[in-house]
């Protein structure tokens, strides 16, 4: 990638900084592109002089997208979002992009898709997911599609989420505590998506699932977590006839949940075929290796809290 021009469409975010950082160390030229630049910034100290650029964009903007592209080597679609406007920006903005990058004549792109991508999900979102990677094959059929599961990191809303609601409250209710996920590292979905940038040849074309070594249910998920920051909370596992109903409210006590989240818990978010990080000779990081390094700001006493006795 040295020397090369890639273009990361929501750059920024969680997964986008850490693909920069990367990125950045191989050499590559990056331009950051996003609704708002100035949330991108702090990667500008990533790189050499004049190895970062930023843009601003509008996935659902197809002038926008093609401004951002052009000159590139290759792009990295990252953008994703929970609530809103799903099909316009996970459908309708993922062709965009492909189209605009076809267009450019980029010789590679990756879209990052997720577990739970299915035309016949229950869930909006799942089936906005799906509709992205159909456009993405249809005007980019050389592209590589990443679906991680649940991705964790130092900055994540995932487990931090929860890492917060026990360390603030006595009593945990939990939602679908049975649906597995299976985390992945947000380093390793990082360095996979380098690598099919880098090899279009041997990975284009192709749905890569990703996930980590570890397989979890909510309830165990949500115990892993109270462990490792040394909290002992009553958790409540919630029966489903009162979950639907407390997501139909929206809000579940320490955060909201929307129905459409709701429908993405009836079904376990794991990988169904072959370990797609092996295919990039990836080995998966557990949960458990580096999660604790950053979950000690939840201990009541921070890093010198004890972990054993629930202190």
């Amino acid at each position: 990638m040295n020397g090369k021009l890639v273009t990361l469409i929501g750059g920024g975010g969680f997964l986008g900084r850490y693909m920069a950082q990367d990125l950045l160390k191989a050499g590559a030229r990056l331009r950051i592109a996003q609704r708002d630049p100035r949330g991108a910034m702090f990667l500008r100290t990533q790189g050499g002089l004049g190895q970062t650029q930023f843009a601003a964009i509008d996935v659902t903007k197809p002038e926008s997208i093609a401004r951002a592209i052009d000159g590139s080597d290759a792009v990295v679609n990252l953008v994703g979002v929970l609530k809103g406007n799903f099909h316009a920006v996970q459908a309708e903005g993922a062709g965009n992009v492909a189209r605009a990058a076809a267009a450019a004549g980029v010789g590679a792109l990756v879209h990052v898709s997720a577990i739970g991508a299915d035309a016949a999900s229950s869930s909006a979102y799942g089936r906005s997911k799906a509709a992205g990677e159909e456009a993405v094959r249809a005007t980019f059929p050389t592209a590589t599609i990443l679906r991680p599961s649940i991705v964790f990191g130092r900055e994540d809303q995932f487990v931090n989420r929860f890492a917060g609601m026990i360390a603030s409250a006595p009593v945990v209710p939990v939602l679908r505590a049975g649906t597995k996920f299976q985390p992945v590292y947000v380093d390793d979905v990082a360095k996979a998506a380098g690598r099919a940038l880098a090899d279009p040849e041997q990975f284009g074309g192709q749905t890569f699932e990703l996930g980590g070594p570890d397989v979890l249910t909510m309830g165990a998920l949500i115990r892993w977590i109270a462990q490792a920051i040394g909290r002992t909370p009553n958790i409540i596992e919630i029966p489903d006839i009162a979950g639907a109903l407390i997501a139909r409210a929206g809000f579940l006590p320490g955060a909201p949940i929307t129905m459409d989240q709701w429908k993405m818990l009836q079904s376990d978010n794991v990988v169904t075929g072959a370990d797609g990080l092996a295919a990039f000779g990836i080995t998966p990081t557990p949960l458990d290796a580096v999660a604790p390094a950053w979950l000690v700001r939840y201990r009541r006493q921070g890093r010198f809290g004890v972990v054993t006795d629930g202190a």
